[in-house]
């Protein structure tokens, strides 16, 4: 494996959990361990997951519950379902709901990492976290959360706000949705809560991109109506690949 993988591993029954945790490890990953689906939902959510290990029948919320409520904040997020309930409609009924893969108990922990290669295989790396967002009249600089002008004018961010930025330039070209915002910056895991926490920094956050501009050149973020929030289309976004490739002069 070129890098170390972060997997959750959502599975109640602690001896079949402490394998798949032992197997996983073996092969140079890292498990996280979760032993209900409330657990296992927000550990997924974290940053830095790459694959979910997930067991169907959970204490405290149902398997299923946990894949819909995933997908409705990480679409892309690979997930391998675990589950002695084999029969045909709940194999599509997973299939359907999301899942990358179903593997039915028992398992043997060689088929188990087979299965969890090919699905790694076939997803796309992780995008790397944004290090400068580039504007014609500003450059915001991730890392030290701050808005750096041509003028040499520095504004200082929030972590929120800057997590905002990052979230957004992550997923360059597509709306961001509420629900993923809550989930991912704010910490909320119920994709129903009502808030105008959102609203509120999207425009602070605004303000402080445009500064004393009327007429700013660049739009920062764009609101998409009932999709969520993207980031300006002529913006460009700077990776920490392409920051160490630039210092390097390659």
């Amino acid at each position: 494996m070129s890098r170390r993988r972060t997997i959750v591993v959502v599975e109640d029954e602690d001896a079949i959990r402490r394998a798949i945790v032992d197997a996983l490890r073996a092969c140079g990953h890292e498990p996280v361990e979760a032993a209900d689906g409330e657990l296992g939902l927000t550990e997924a959510r974290r940053s830095g997951v790459d694959l979910v290990l997930l067991d169907l029948l959970l204490p405290r919320k149902d398997g299923f519950d946990v894949l819909s409520e995933l997908r409705q904040t990480h679409p892309s997020l690979p997930v391998i379902i675990l589950t002695a309930r084999g029969s045909e409609d709940d194999r599509v009924r997973g299939l359907r709901g999301g899942a990358d893969d179903y593997v039915v108990k028992p398992f043997s922990a060689r088929e188990l990492l087979a299965r969890v290669d090919a699905v790694l295989r076939r997803s796309p790396e992780r995008v790397a976290p944004p290090v400068r967002i580039c504007g014609s009249e500003a450059t915001v600089d991730c890392a030290r959360r701050e808005v750096c002008r041509n003028s040499g004018e520095r504004v200082a961010l929030s972590e929120m706000e800057a997590n905002i930025l990052e979230r957004l330039a992550a997923h360059a070209g597509r709306a961001v949705s509420r629900e993923e915002l809550l989930a991912c910056v704010w910490g909320l895991r119920d994709g129903h809560v009502e808030t105008r926490a959102i609203d509120m920094h999207i425009t602070r956050l605004r303000q402080k991109l445009a500064g004393d501009a009327t007429d700013a050149p660049d739009e920062w973020i764009v609101t998409v109506r009932g999709k969520g929030y993207m980031l300006g289309p002529k913006l460009n976004v700077v990776t920490d690949v392409e920051s160490a490739s630039e210092e390097n002069g390659s």
